[in-house]
């Protein structure tokens, strides 16, 4: 391919109008659900402010150093999720396809929250908040409302489980009870597909304007619901409860093992997005401070949005008289169940409903319509004629409505049931240590740290700290080794409310979504070995002009597999 046809396809590739695009995506990307519903439990299940330590760890070792990895690789080689990695090492474009896979994932069941999400925000224009008060035709004679009359009885549920349950999700028994689909999230889930499709449909330059609201609203969202709930009576004992620190609890592994998934999932590694966000930066512009920053922004946010959750958590303990460890919850259950029934104790809770739900409703649109884009702008740097006009709209439309199929299953009785199997199994935390640590060899060992560096250098005009350096070599995939092999060690199979066990078959969707993810990466490699009649010495980067253009060679015949493994591991190829 000529340089001039490289400059063709890049300008139909398009790119951000300015830094403050890039800065605010990648921050919609980073700033989710994760920071506001998982970071805060974890904190407080993991020894309060102790969990910070192994926290910072990974985030210092592994986080920053692969952030900054794959979004410089996108802007070096202004290239996708997947042929990117053609351009280090060719036998690691498996993974490129798997982190797609994982994305795709992703897109189907993220919207379902969104869905959820939707719902509870309609339900919070009405007179009364319909989870507050148990006279409604769903309730059972076992639910106690939050009107003062609470009881903490085994037999007793709250107004606000029952709205969530019986109301929002119509839960049967069990995946093997699917029974109707409820229209009504399917309706919503219909808009939240509407919605994340008009804010990319014109490419990098709608969701790079769409971002400057986006991404910052939220943050002005989670402010006044810290304030108000650092006003709120018993909000010291939430925060002290938050990060109350117990030295003992460093020595339990599982503390490890939450907070490296933590850092990996908040910050959006190993999934292909931020390699895609990074692509659509100029070539000379200064990835490796945006890196630091950018994880710095995430970690202090995730531990923002711990004081607002705990100040509320704290002010409803006291109400109803109940340990905070008892109301304490993570996931859904902090968002639908926990923090209504908080919000319904509230003077004027339909103002306070409104806000909550209008915060996470941005901040999974964000992140959601960003892997959105990152899907089409992958596909499309495969098969560029996907580039622009009706073959994008058509790829992009083609994908909302499959997802929107797809997702229907989750909006049954039963769907929750499914939603939470293609969490656990589709998108867990084994796979992203996995891909870790195959980035972190393939940059540091395949490619060669060194002349990576000579490829940053060239970019943002000097060389990063050597920091970065050993942590792709040594640091980082023994760290995620580590913690890969304890979770397999440590792995138990999913069940809901820790009760309910999935039958058989269930149990083998979720392991066929995992192997699905994981597959690829071997099938790939022996697909290269099997093809190639020589060596895998392709990648010659150069710059003309300030681009940037990896030329692929042909391989040369004569050279045996020995030949080729043996270049696909050398530190010096």
């Amino acid at each position: 391919m000529e340089v001039k046809q490289v400059r063709r396809t890049r300008e139909n590739r398009g790119q951000w109008a300015n830094k403050r695009e890039f800065v605010l995506a990648v921050l919609g990307q980073l700033i989710g659900l994760a920071n506001f519903w998982r970071f805060p439990y974890l904190c407080f299940k993991n020894g309060g402010g102790v969990f910070l330590v192994p926290y910072l760890v990974f985030l210092l070792t592994c986080g920053i150093p692969l952030f900054f990895a794959e979004t410089s690789l996108g802007q070096f080689t202004q290239e996708g999720g997947i042929t990117c990695w053609s351009s280090i090492c060719l036998l690691a474009k498996g993974m490129g396809f798997s982190s797609q896979l994982i994305i795709f994932y992703s897109l189907v069941d993220y919207t379902i929250i969104l869905a959820w999400t939707f719902f509870y925000l309609f339900s919070s224009f009405s007179a009364t908040l319909p989870w507050s008060r148990c006279n409604n035709t769903w309730n059972t004679d076992r639910c106690s409302d939050y009107g003062g009359n609470f009881t903490s009885e085994s037999n007793a549920t709250s107004a606000s489980t029952e709205f969530w349950l019986r109301r929002v999700l119509r839960l049967s028994g069990g995946i093997e009870e699917m029974g109707e689909v409820h229209w009504e999230l399917a309706g919503c889930l219909l808009l939240s597909w509407i919605l994340s499709y008009f804010c990319v449909w014109k490419g990098v330059k709608t969701s790079g304007k769409v971002v400057y609201f986006t991404a910052t609203f939220p943050y002005l969202m989670l402010m006044v619901l810290l304030i108000r709930g650092l006003t709120l009576p018993g909000a010291v004992d939430g925060l002290v409860f938050y990060l109350y620190p117990e030295p003992a609890r460093l020595t339990d592994i599982q503390v490890w093992m939450d907070a490296g998934n933590q850092v990996l999932t908040s910050l959006s590694l190993c999934a292909g997005c931020l390699q895609v966000l990074g692509s659509y930066n100029k070539f000379n512009n200064n990835c490796y401070r945006d890196a630091i920053y950018l994880c710095l922004v995430n970690a202090v946010t995730s531990l923002v949005a711990g004081f607002a959750v705990f100040s509320v958590l704290g002010f409803m303990s006291r109400e109803l008289n109940q340990d905070i460890s008892v109301v304490a919850d993570s996931g859904p259950g902090l968002a639908f169940i926990t923090y209504p029934s908080a919000i319904a104790l509230m003077p004027v809770p339909q103002l306070w409903a409104s806000l909550f739900f209008i915060m996470i409703l941005l901040l999974g649109v964000d992140s959601q319509f960003l892997c959105l884009e990152a899907w089409v702008t992958s596909i499309s740097d495969m098969f560029t004629f996907f580039y622009t006009g009706r073959r994008r709209q058509f790829l992009l439309v083609s994908t909302c409505v499959v997802c929107y199929l797809l997702g229907l299953c989750m909006v049954t009785e039963g769907g929750l049931y499914v939603f939470l199997l293609s969490d656990y199994y589709g998108s867990n935390g084994m796979s992203l240590m996995l891909f870790a640590i195959i980035e972190s060899v393939c940059i540091g060992w395949v490619y060669g740290a060194d002349r990576y560096y000579k490829n940053v250098e060239q970019m943002i005009g000097y060389r990063p700290s050597p920091y970065m350096k050993y942590c792709w070599k040594f640091v980082t995939p023994t760290l995620c080794t580590v913690i890969l092999t304890l979770s397999l060690i440590r792995f138990t199979p999913l069940k809901y409310n820790n009760v309910y066990q999935y039958p058989w078959w269930g149990y083998g969707i979720g392991i066929f979504l995992s192997v699905s993810i994981i597959s690829i990466i071997p099938v790939w490699v022996l697909y290269v070995l099997k093809v190639s009649t020589g060596s895998l010495r392709q990648v010659k980067p150069f710059t003309s002009s300030g681009h940037t253009h990896v030329s692929t060679q042909k391989p040369m015949a004569g050279f045996a597999i020995q030949t080729v493994l043996r270049w696909s591991l050398s530190p010096n190829s």
